[in-house]
């Protein structure tokens, strides 16, 4: 691992030993995108570029004329300066002109990776993992500097980017437009793939051709959203889930942000992702600096799998932080669609009995324990226990739950405020507003204006209090809403449009304080179940509730549109009552259990009514997961079958040194009089033998990936079956 600067070519080279990213200084002004892919021996690097004049393209270079940076390939593309093309970065000036001209200034080769103040990122744990390059440009008119940064892991075939701006002259600066991200590629034959979707169907798996002009994704909902992740793929033509090329960004971010792909005329394609311009705008005063969240940039020649495979790792070890981090997480039990807002301390407890029994680790007490909770149009905001539910509150609950040798969770809403609350009542300015316009309700809530410090500081606080009430070791963190009417009272005009990048500022500066001051408590990040599934939150908590959508059929879908991007282990996944509470749907038992037991498994239903022989299978299933669990949290997930093209989804998970795998595999609908089949595996050691289920028969790796397991007829609806392998001494 190493970043070069080839002084004779002018080049600057990134490289691991896998992977190689090259940026070119032509005419030494103007960073050029050389390469990103492979890594290989060249003895002429600075012939990869080709120049040529092209009609209605302009000169930027009189002395030069086959040069125009309307069709040079660009890494960080300006605005109004003949590049006609999207740009990466737009500024205006104090006499309102948004024309600039950065141009190279120097750089800075370190080893490590600097941090980023105020924005979750990817880490290092010692310098010897990464190394960064820094490459400054100045626009000296404007008098403003702008610092590109790139780092490249040892270990991970992986390009990290994000970009500052510093006000280095003596006026105001407004950043119209700041991308994390952009990079020409020089040709346009690719697909490209993203995850797309709503409330209780999210990141649902969308592959399209690239065409001519612009295609993009957004979202402008002050969340990452249901409806679109903040992550997209370039897929070569030929790419499957082994095979190909596949270059795979995501942002870590939260909020609002954009990702655009433009394909131009002589088939060069440009893509670019970060915070989304529209309604955004940041003042820069003299001295002062903007950065940019960070974007992951992977690049796999091993298909869809190879890359999915690169985000998992760097995710697990070098997104997500604390103590959790490298841990499996106790089996829970959720209380909400047993009982909603509707339950008494005794029926929780005879929930938590039965579960107890059963092997469940943690109880999680959901919506409705604070406040006059008793639906969702009052409370938030008043985080004060509702003694009629709960007589001996929160410690009591947590004291009993202990006493039987389970864990205490809570369910909040701290984002939100509702109009029925003392918290409005008393601070009505707190949410987010536009004077004189209507205050817009969803989920009959209000979102509170985090831009603000104080409303910050007094939602630490709080929370510091709830959580130091008793013995709490799991924290759901819902957001049930996006935002309307964007405005902040103690904003100037001027700064109106930062309010919503300013409020993710406070939202992560929120979690940092608390997650620093409980790193005993294991957060689980949720937004109507997966509106905010990203790698900003899981910066700080490390696993997100994956969707609000319950049902076994459908979160196959999910849950495998979910993995092109996260980690087993950062998704939720509860076993449900039938029928489904969000399709009607009814499934047997063990294929909930079986789908949930693909990630993190919990159980959300009304424990205590189940028959007894299927507290017996729940039992037997908890058993199960406990001896696979390692293998599916920490293992590489390959693909099998998926469920977007077929009724049979499969998927599996190989231990790191092959000598364990675990299978899924489920059928939705059964057909008639069906042909022989079998499932071909993935990622095994070819020359280890192995047994599955402790089948006596044996198999090598080799014979189960090319010849395959005969898996036998299926003659029911909603079928599942997980196959356990392990290596035979």
């Amino acid at each position: 691992m190493t970043i070069e600067w080839k002084e004779e070519e002018k080049i600057f080279h990134l490289y691991n030993g896998r992977v190689s990213y090259m940026i070119q200084l032509v005419h030494g002004k103007y960073l050029a995108h050389a390469y990103w892919g492979n890594q290989f021996q060249m003895m002429q690097p600075s012939s990869i570029l080709q120049f040529k004049g092209r009609a209605f393209s302009p000169m930027n270079e009189p002395s030069d004329p086959r040069f125009s940076l309307d069709t040079l390939p660009q890494e960080f593309p300006a605005f109004g300066n003949g590049d006609f093309r999207t740009p990466a970065y737009r500024l205006q000036s104090p006499d309102g002109s948004t024309v600039t001209h950065f141009v190279y200034d120097s750089f800075e080769i370190m080893k490590g990776k600097p941090l980023i103040k105020g924005l979750p990122m990817t880490y290092v744990e010692n310098t010897l993992e990464a190394d960064t390059l820094v490459i400054t440009m100045v626009d000296s008119m404007l008098g403003v500097g702008m610092n590109l940064y790139y780092t490249i892991y040892r270990d991970f075939d992986i390009i990290t980017r994000s970009v500052s701006i510093e006000n280095l002259g003596s006026g105001e600066v407004s950043i119209q437009q700041c991308m994390s991200m952009s990079v020409d590629f020089h040709n346009s034959k690719w697909d490209w793939l993203h995850l797309q979707g709503t409330w209780a169907r999210e990141r649902h798996i969308e592959r399209r051709p690239l065409i001519h002009g612009v295609q993009s994704i957004s979202s402008s909902r002050g969340a990452s959203s249901h409806q679109h992740n903040p992550f997209l793929a370039l897929l070569s033509k030929d790419a499957t889930e082994d095979h190909g090329m596949v270059y795979g960004i995501s942002l870590v971010y939260s909020g609002n942000f954009q990702a655009s792909i433009e394909v131009d005329p002589f088939e060069t394609t440009r893509i670019s992702m970060g915070i989304n311009p529209l309604n955004f705008s940041w003042l820069l005063n003299p001295g002062e600096i903007f950065q940019t969240p960070e974007a992951l940039m992977v690049y796999s020649s091993e298909g869809l799998g190879g890359m999915s495979r690169t985000f998992h790792k760097i995710i697990r070890s070098r997104v997500c932080r604390g103590v959790y981090r490298d841990r499996t997480r106790p089996i829970l039990i959720n209380n909400w669609e047993a009982t909603y807002f509707h339950f008494t301390e005794k029926k929780l407890k005879e929930i938590a009995d039965v579960a107890k029994d059963l092997g469940i680790e943690l109880f999680v007490l959901d919506d409705g324990w604070f406040g006059h909770r008793d639906n969702d149009k009052s409370s938030l905001g008043d985080w004060v226990v509702n003694g009629k539910k709960l007589p001996h509150g929160l410690k009591g609950l947590a004291s009993y739950l202990n006493g039987l040798g389970m864990q205490f969770g809570l369910w909040v809403e701290p984002e939100m405020v509702s109009p029925d609350s003392d918290l409005y009542r008393n601070h009505s300015d707190w949410c987010l507003h536009v004077p004189g316009r209507n205050r817009t309700l969803s989920r009959n809530q209000l979102v509170l204006d985090l831009s603000r410090e104080d409303v910050c500081n007094w939602l630490i606080e709080t929370l510091t209090t709830l959580f130091q009430s008793a013995s709490i070791r799991y924290v759901k963190w819902d957001m049930n809403r996006n935002m309307t009417e964007v405005g902040s009272a103690l904003l100037p005009p001027e700064r109106q449009q930062e309010t919503s990048h300013r409020y993710m500022l406070g939202l992560y500066r929120i979690l940092e304080v608390l997650t620093q001051r409980f790193p005993e408590i294991l957060f689980e990040s949720c937004s109507g179940g997966g509106g905010r599934f990203d790698l900003g939150m899981l910066y700080y908590m490390p696993q997100t509730w994956t969707s609000d959508d319950t049902d076994a059929v459908e979160r196959l879908k999910i849950q495998y549109g979910t993995s092109m991007v996260y980690p087993a282990l950062a998704m939720g996944a509860h076993v449900s009552d039938v029928p489904n509470h969000q399709v009607g749907r009814m499934t047997p038992l063990w294929m909930r259990c079986h789908v949930a037991m693909a990630a993190n498994l919990g159980f959300e239903l009304n424990i205590d009514k189940l028959s007894r022989d299927d507290k017996a299978l729940v039992r037997q299933e908890i058993q199960f997961y406990h001896q696979i669990k390692n293998v599916v949290l920490f293992g590489d997930l390959y693909r099998l079958l998926s469920p977007f093209e077929g009724m049979d989804t499969a998927w599996m998970y190989v231990a790191e040194n092959q000598e364990q795998a675990v299978v899924f595999y489920y059928k939705t609908l059964a057909t008639p009089n069906p042909p022989f089949f079998r499932l071909k595996l993935r990622g095994l050691n070819p020359k280890l033998k192995y047994k599955i289920n402790d089948n006596k028969r044996v198999y090598y790796g080799d014979e189960l990936m090319k010849i395959g397991m005969s898996l036998p007829p299926i003659k029911t609806d909603f079928f599942s079956e997980i196959y356990y392998l392990k290596r035979d001494a």
